[in-house]
């Protein structure tokens, strides 16, 4: 494959600018995710160590093999929420290697009110055991947990993806013959009962770690009976007389031992066979990204130059490069796999639907999983568009995309609005993973845009009633409505609901993306075919 040809002048005046702005932004999160990481009450930190307990980060660190990388997912969750109570939304979950296997780590965080779960934490976990689902990826749960937080119980526990999904999850796990192992280092309360109790392993904390339906203080109330939470539900009990548990560890270290033995038994799982090269690293530097992105988000870059820095030795097979020119679209290699790349240079025509669709077909025909870089508008509205069809030829995109039996992954570059996001892969459409970069936006459309059609709409209504249009309601209704747009669309607002699987720095891309296909390729592929293609 050729090497793409940069038009990119890193001495400019523009990239210098674009370059400082985007360096801010990433230090900007970089200090957030810092924060959402390591910043505790010291009352917290000192309950951990007067129980002997590691905090969840330690625990990792000595779970996973030493100098592998571990890919964090959704390290911002709940930022947004809670009133900042919640730093990763109680959560840490991520792809790791632990004794030579690829898997997916769940993980309480037991610095945050016990480990209790909000809202967000169910939404984090069931994300992450899906996760494991679709690409067949072992689970480990460190558990240390205080159940469902009581207060918004009405947010945690009655609905469909609400805290029984995790053990449905986790059943469904069992019957595919995905591995799972519990690590218990604290109490697991109620229906956390169940994670170490549908795991296949699991390996329990003495003096610490304990499983039971209700606690003592939930026994004496229902019951009357006064009991211990070590003779409730301990290690000696559920390791000698339940059969609950299978390994009692005296400590935290040596339960983590025994897990990462108990991993290193399990079969390892065959890949399909995704074509592959020797990986190369991109011939321009990755660190060019922060001059190419815009510090608009109205203003434009061209997609091709993105590429360069993430696959490959900068090497792209562009497909039909002089036909439906806003949509880029080739093949390349990341981390050696090969893929098809579709990214945004401008709104999608008609021929950039179709171009689009057929490019899809192309990678489903020759097993080559698809990544999709948004920055985009939308699809083309007006008259002259829909006399051409455009409804119909998106819809061809959408569907080609939609019944694709290959992995698909998604970047959110910059824009990511209306039926455009659909068409390049957002979150409803079952990407594998789907990843933000700081200065994205996601959204029905832009913050100017909705404010300015609801003021038309509102001056509509004035004129159908035989008001005067007042300009001073247009113009206030302008401004709350473009104030929320602009909090509604930022990146901090869409990873902090688990819209995406986290944001990340630019120059990280093609490692997250790498890790990303290299787990993904442990499921086959699904069921070629699609639905009714309107022509």
């Amino acid at each position: 494959m050729r090497r793409i040809t940069s038009a990119i002048n890193p001495a400019s005046a523009e990239f210098k600018t674009r370059a400082a702005r985007n360096r801010a932004r990433v230090a900007e999160f970089r200090e957030m995710q810092r924060a959402a990481r390591d910043d505790r009450p010291e009352r917290d930190i000192r309950r951990l160590e007067k129980h002997g307990k590691m905090r969840p980060r330690e625990r990792l660190e000595l779970l996973l093999d030493p100098g592998t990388p571990f890919l964090e997912l959704s390290s911002l969750a709940a930022n947004t929420e809670y009133d900042g109570e919640s730093p990763g939304a109680s959560i840490i979950t991520g792809l790791g290697i632990v004794s030579g296997r690829e898997v997916i780590i769940h993980a309480d965080d037991s610095s945050v009110k016990g480990g209790a779960w909000y809202p967000l934490s169910v939404k984090k976990i069931v994300r992450c055991l899906d996760i494991a689902l679709e690409n067949h990826l072992p689970v480990i749960h460190l558990c240390d947990s205080a159940g469902g937080f009581l207060p918004m119980q009405n947010q945690v526990f009655a609905d469909r993806y609400m805290a029984g999904r995790i053990f449905r999850n986790q059943c469904l796990l069992s019957k595919a013959g995905i591995k799972q192992l519990a690590l218990v280092f604290g109490q697991c309360t109620a229906g956390g009962a169940y994670v170490p109790g549908l795991s296949d392993y699991n390996v329990i904390v003495r003096g610490t770690g304990a499983v039971f339906l209700g606690g003592p203080p939930l026994v004496k109330a229902a019951t009357g009976e006064e009991v211990t939470a070590e003779e409730l539900g301990g290690a000696e009990m559920h390791t000698s007389v339940s059969g609950t548990c299978d390994y009692p560890a005296e400590t935290e270290e040596e339960a983590i031992a025994i897990g990462r033995e108990i991993v290193q038994q399990w079969e390892k799982p065959k890949k399909w066979e995704c074509q592959r090269d020797d990986p190369v690293p991109p011939h321009y530097d990755p660190k060019d990204l922060y001059g190419i992105l815009p510090d608009d988000i109205k203003k434009g870059f061209d997609m091709r130059e993105v590429i360069a820095r993430i696959v490959d030795g900068s090497r792209f097979h562009e497909y039909q490069p002089d036909y439906g020119t806003t949509l880029v679209c080739g093949f390349a290699n990341i981390w050696g796999w090969k893929v098809g790349v579709l990214g945004n240079n401008g709104v999608l025509f008609n021929d950039s639907a179709l171009k689009g669709a057929h490019f899809i077909e192309l990678c489903n025909q020759n097993n080559t999983p698809l990544v999709f870089l948004q920055n985009i508008t939308g699809y083309m509205i007006g008259r002259e568009y829909e006399r051409e069809g455009i409804t119909k030829d998106g819809a061809k995109m959408i569907m080609a995309m939609t019944c694709s039996h290959v992995p698909k992954f998604t970047v959110m570059c910059n824009g990511s609005f209306g039926a455009g996001n659909y068409g390049m892969c957002g979150r409803a459409f079952d990407g594998r993973f789907m990843f933000a970069w700081p200065n994205s936006q996601i959204g029905v459309m832009g913050g100017e845009q909705a404010a300015n059609t609801l003021a038309d709409v509102k001056a509509a209504q004035m004129k159908r009633n035989g008001e005067e249009v007042d300009d001073t309601v247009l113009e206030a209704l302008r401004e709350t409505t473009g104030k929320a747009y602009m909090e509604q669309l930022s990146a901090y607002y869409a990873t902090s609901h688990l819209w995406d699987d986290g944001i990340i720095d630019p120059v990280d891309t093609r490692n997250a993306l790498g890790m990303a296909i290299t787990s993904a390729l442990n499921a086959p592929l699904g069921t070629p075919g699609y639905g009714v293609l309107r022509l």
